[in-house]
């Protein structure tokens, strides 16, 4: 069993782990709780009652968060023609072309989200192999395969999270970090929280949302009553 530091030790006194706390509490306490020397990230998990191998139960998609994430997101733009200025214009960090995709290929990722005109999916398709397995590849679920690339590159630079359940059934996302205000995270948390609930297959049987908590980089998680948003 992994042995916990003294810091972790010592917030875990302030968490009860038989109760289910409302949001706005468990984010005080996470916190009160924060004793690192950096900005720690502040994630949710989700804990959900999906079979992610079937195709309509593999939860995928994004939502951008009213507070974004603390992070700011390097944005990787494949396109051609008039695309290409609307991508500058919005700002993104790169505009892929041939040489980025040899770049990519020998290793540079040195970007956070890749976006890709459709028209462009038969060369990025190409990287699938190692774009893949870091979870980077363009996708028309999360908005990043478009012809809307400004909207695209402006709701990815605004603070848009893409949320993906994983073969647990495991969900996370970032929402955010300690040094937020309190409400700055409630009502990122409340966004992804409400997008979750929104989205649940109909195929869905039994709980849908087993347990939700929220934790900090090196704090404990804390569970979070998820009860208000079951009416979705």
């Amino acid at each position: 069993m992994k042995k916990r530091g003294k810091n972790y030790q010592e917030a875990m006194k302030l968490v009860d782990r038989t109760k289910t706390y409302d949001v706005k509490e468990a984010i005080a306490i996470l916190k009160e709780a924060s004793k690192a020397k950096f900005d720690e990230s502040v994630e949710v998990a989700f804990r959900l009652g999906v079979d992610p191998k079937k195709a309509e139960e593999n939860i995928r998609g994004a939502v951008v968060l009213p507070h974004g994430t603390g992070k700011t997101q390097r944005v990787l733009v494949f396109a051609k023609g008039d695309k290409i200025k609307e991508a500058e214009a919005a700002g993104a960090d790169y505009i892929g072309d041939a040489d980025i995709i040899a770049k990519i290929n020998d290793g540079w990722f040195d970007f956070d989200v890749i976006v890709a005109t459709p028209d462009m999916m038969g060369e990025v398709g190409k990287l699938g192999r190692v774009l893949g397995p870091k979870g980077l590849m363009p996708n028309p679920k999360t908005g990043t395969v478009t012809f809307e690339v400004e909207k695209a590159v402006n709701d990815i630079k605004a603070g848009k999270v893409e949320y993906r359940v994983d073969k647990a059934s495991n969900l996370h996302v970032p929402i955010g970090k300690i040094s937020f205000d309190d409400e700055k995270l409630i009502e990122n948390f409340n966004t992804i929280a409400e997008t979750i609930a929104r989205v649940k297959p109909q195929s869905s049987k039994g709980t849908y949302v087993r347990n939700v908590s929220v934790t900090s980089t090196m704090g404990p998680g804390i569970k979070v009553d998820y009860s208000k948003f079951a009416k979705y």
